[in-house]
């Protein structure tokens, strides 16, 4: 498969769901520890491109693009709910044949990746949260509930992209690069590479009338499924973050409240981006521990 600029030397694989629509993925290194990373809104596979290259030495890794994001098919008339994103991300797993994963969630990723771990519990060797939700809230950030206003939301998410060149600005405290800037920008270039930043704006339930508001209640209620399997957890955090607050952090412990948790008092909402080798530091500390506690 061709290799997009951004994402060199990570080479582009393709994956056919039963509705014909194709999720884009890349994946580096090989072995059975599979690393499974789920991005978030308006990101895509080239936000988890630093943490590939890291581990790919000594395991499998991959991340794929939502469809509507990146480089997966955007098609104009397809449901882009919580429900749809949860069962285009079992569905590819399941095609891939992945199984012990290591998840790890950013964002929307919080709520997509978690809604297809609960389906399969027993599949999640390790869970890696940073900056997202997979639980009811209506917290949500005045500038972001601007953006759901009908019609004027929607207009200035997919005409004017301002939904994704604001987020390169203000989700990150340390600053893009120009290639990082470019490279999150990159799939987005028009009205229509746009629609699923906009849907997953108004996707947010912030209500019960909202059709994800169930989808996402039982998502929450089944986080302890995990917990008594006893996964190890992992959870990194940039506290400067605009969206994810810190209370989102306190609401993820009291769901894993043995997880690992390190705080970045300097990182935004792009923590990989704004500390990515602080992060690789804390990845290889947390499985350290675990071969420490292994038999």
């Amino acid at each position: 498969m061709p290799m997009h600029p951004a994402l060199a030397p990570l080479q582009s694989q393709y994956y056919r769901l039963a509705s014909g629509h194709r999720l884009h993925y890349v994946e580096a290194g090989e072995g059975e520890d599979v690393w499974v990373c789920v991005h978030g809104n308006p990101t895509w596979s080239f936000y988890f491109r630093p943490l590939l290259l890291a581990l790919q030495s000594r395991y499998r890794v991959l991340a794929l693009d939502h469809l509507g994001c990146g480089l997966s098919d955007k098609p104009q008339d397809a449901s882009y709910r919580l429900q749809d994103h949860c069962d285009n991300l079992t569905e590819w797993m399941d095609g891939l044949g992945l199984s012990r994963i290591t998840l790890v969630v950013h964002d929307w990723g919080g709520a997509i990746g978690l809604g297809a771990a609960v389906r399969h519990p027993e599949r999640i060797r390790r869970l890696i949260v940073t900056n997202s939700a997979a639980f009811l809230s209506t917290d949500i950030p005045k500038r972001i509930a601007l953006c759901r206003i009908p019609w004027i939301g929607e207009w200035a998410m997919r005409r004017w992209n301002l939904f994704a060149r604001a987020a390169i600005h203000m989700a990150t405290k340390r600053g893009l690069t120009p290639a990082q800037r470019e490279g999150l920008l990159a799939p987005y270039g028009s009205y229509a590479d746009r629609i699923a930043i906009a849907r997953f704006v108004q996707d947010i339930p912030l209500d019960t009338r909202h059709p994800s508001y169930l989808p996402l209640q039982n998502i929450e209620a089944k986080l302890p499924l995990l917990a008594a399997l006893h996964v190890p957890v992992l959870m990194l955090w940039g506290m400067q973050d605009f969206c994810f607050n810190p209370g989102f952090l306190a609401r993820w412990r009291t769901f894993f409240p043995e997880a690992d948790v390190w705080e970045s008092p300097t990182a935004g909402h792009y923590l990989f981006m704004d500390e990515i080798g602080d992060c690789i530091q804390q990845i290889d500390l947390f499985l350290k521990k675990e071969e420490t506690a292994s038999p």
